[in-house]
């Protein structure tokens, strides 16, 4: 037996070993920490021996003395005990304990459905995500199928067309072949009569041959115009620019602007952290004498995209969590990116070319040139603009979350 095989035998018997151990557990009294005995379920869940049961509560019948669970007693207690549990809610034991639980996900129901007014748990929510992609996906697929059956209509329509022309044509053709045969043989036996000396047998043969009467040749036919009309296929063309007409009105999405930039590490505030993927930014842990001498919406502490942008329509979208704070914006600059990283390499709203929206306090204020102030629209910009972000300063924990630039994969 080899060392890998050895190896995974060992894993294997540990892995089972745990498995083994975890099942044990659970066939054990939590009082006398020995297999169950007369084993009893109370109705929050917990199971016991009977005998010990009655010894915690003190009593020789099951009807008697207080009838408290042990196991719920001591989480109680923990909750007391432990200042991170102290804010937790908690509940008088029901008779049901699996009606505080999602009956298809044996999951908490920590969520409100406000559409549906009920409890939910973190799987419902995620399911109904699933249901709205399949819903949505078959939407588009009936879309499509619809579009492609007016493609294959409109096609059929000019292949018809394409093959009734094609035939008549080529009808057309076999009879102008057959007229040019009969002209050539015409033509050969005339230049030997030509050339016939004997003025009697001259005279003979045009009269065996008829050559005094007019030939008789069928005339050539025009086109019909009703087997090549182009109004049938400019009402095809018309037919598929209504078509077009109407969904355009539709498209393009306004997710079709989404931008997704990256940040610039190289514009970040000494006192701000950027993700590896470069899209979140994070107030970087300061001690706590240092954030309580500093205001949460202070400008400076923000970080701009790498790219910019010039022309076209551009947005982005900003995923704030339940900060209480944030700054949001777009600048022109100045910045000198060779001298680096420095406190004020990103300030944000210090010149008249710049802007941003401020949440605080529960309200929402446009700021632009140091002043908060209405933007004004009718003002163009000439210069590159940079989405730049400011997660403002964590106190006390509150502001931890980071301000993280919504990306749209590639399918």
């Amino acid at each position: 037996m080899s060392r890998k095989t050895k190896a995974l035998d060992a894993t294997t018997t540990a892995d089972a070993g745990r498995a083994m151990g975890t099942a044990e557990e659970t066939l054990k009294c939590p009082v006398c920490q020995d297999f169950f005995t007369d084993p009893v379920t109370l109705p929050c869940g917990h199971d016991f021996c009977l005998t010990c049961i009655q010894a915690v509560w003190e009593t020789d019948g099951p009807n008697e003395g207080p009838l408290f669970c042990p196991e719920c007693q001591a989480h109680a207690l923990l909750h007391q005990q432990r200042s991170a549990l102290r804010e937790h809610t908690l509940v008088d034991v029901t008779e049901d304990p699996l009606s505080l639980k999602c009956r298809e996900h044996r999951e908490e129901r920590k969520l409100f459905c406000m559409e549906d007014r009920v409890p939910v748990c973190c799987l419902c929510v995620l399911k109904s995500a699933a249901d709205f992609r399949e819903r949505l996906s078959d939407k588009y697929s009936r879309i499509r199928f619809v579009l492609d059956g007016d493609e294959r209509l409109m096609m059929q329509i000019i292949d018809a067309e394409e093959t009734y022309m094609t035939e008549w044509l080529e009808a057309q053709r076999g009879i102008v072949e057959d007229q040019i045969k009969e002209i050539d043989k015409l033509r050969a036996s005339s230049r030997s009569l030509l050339q016939e000396t004997n003025d009697l047998q001259f005279l003979q043969q045009i009269t065996t041959q008829n050559r005094c009467d007019p030939l008789d040749l069928k005339p050539i036919q025009k086109v019909d115009k009703d087997l090549c009309d182009k109004e049938k296929l400019r009402t095809v063309e018309k037919l598929v620019d209504d078509l077009s007409v109407a969904l355009s009105q539709h498209f393009p999405r306004m997710w079709s602007y989404l931008s997704s930039p990256v940040l610039d590490s190289n514009t970040a505030h000494p006192k701000v952290e950027i993700s590896q993927d470069r899209k979140q930014v994070y107030w970087r842990q300061q001690p706590v004498s240092e954030a309580l001498n500093q205001q949460p919406y202070d400008s400076q502490y923000s970080v701009m995209t790498q790219e910019s942008f010039t022309t076209g329509q551009h947005y982005w979208e900003v995923i704030v969590q339940d900060k209480p704070y944030w700054l949001i914006g777009v600048t022109t600059g100045p910045i000198d990116k060779k001298d680096g990283p420095s406190p004020n390499s990103s300030r944000l709203c210090v010149n008249n070319t710049s802007w941003c929206i401020y949440y605080g306090d529960g309200q929402y204020l446009v700021c632009h040139d140091t002043q908060e102030k209405q933007l004004s629209v009718g003002k163009r910009c000439t210069e590159p603009l940079y989405l730049i972000l400011n997660p403002c300063i964590d106190v006390n924990g509150l502001n931890r979350q980071p301000l993280t630039i919504l990306w749209i994969k590639d399918p």
